[in-house]
């Protein structure tokens, strides 16, 4: 893995989550704790689980199909058992895949000035609390809607996926007035390569194949936090 240098320039610093900040994919594991714990129909809601975190892998996944399929367990509870699931979830799936690493180099930005922001897929009920265990407060992550304090089960807004992330993080930048001037982006996946390609100093962090071998046909540095 390449080795790099924090730059002594306050900049947008943007992590995404899932096998970047924690050593897991929470989307995933949220579905495997909701099976765990028999929240949902086990077999068959961890067998499309498990087909669409392939198609995630693969590049193939329709992301308003599964946010819908990862959303309508929410939409059947109300907040207060949701929030008590999200606590037991923390605690027995989460804590035990936080990195280390990653703390280190969150809490070495943050002393340095940076703005340190989290971009995800994966919808904000789960991660909201992941990204402030690592002292992080600003999130973009998908939305699910929510109506008379429940969640509908539909997706508001646009996903945080692929290019919905570049269109996202856009809008973020025109309401906070900020730039991507020095920007850095951590990234494991690459499905995240329309926003690797935008920021300037995309960093990959324990990549997957396909976007290793683009990391390095580009002199894009690899760290691993793991």
């Amino acid at each position: 893995m390449a080795k790099f240098k924090l730059e002594n320039i306050m900049a947008l610093v943007i992590f995404d989550l899932d096998n970047t900040l924690i050593g897991g994919d929470s989307d995933y594991l949220w579905g495997e704790f909701l099976v765990k714990n028999n929240y949902v129909d086990a077999a068959e809601f961890a067998a499309q689980n498990e087909q669409f975190y392939e198609d995630y892998k693969a590049g193939t996944l329709d992301i308003m199909a599964y946010q819908r399929f990862a959303l309508k367990p929410l939409s059947e509870h109300g907040m207060e058992t949701l929030n008590k699931w999200h606590a037991q979830f923390m605690e027995t799936f989460i804590e035990p895949i936080v990195l280390p690493k990653a703390l280190t180099l969150v809490n070495e930005h943050k002393s340095k000035g940076d703005r340190v922001i989290v971009i995800t897929a994966t919808n904000t009920f789960i991660t909201r609390r992941i990204a402030l265990r690592y002292g992080i407060a600003e999130l973009l992550g998908t939305n699910g809607e929510i109506v008379n304090k429940r969640y509908t089960g539909e997706v508001e807004g646009i996903p945080t996926f692929q290019a919905g992330k570049v269109t996202r993080l856009n809008e973020w930048l025109a309401q906070e007035n900020e730039s991507l001037e020095g920007s850095v982006f951590y990234s494991d996946s690459f499905n995240d390569l329309p926003l690797l390609e935008v920021v300037e100093n995309p960093i990959v962090v324990d990549g997957d194949d396909k976007l290793l071998e683009i990391a390095k046909t580009r002199g894009w540095p690899s760290i691993s936090l793991r």
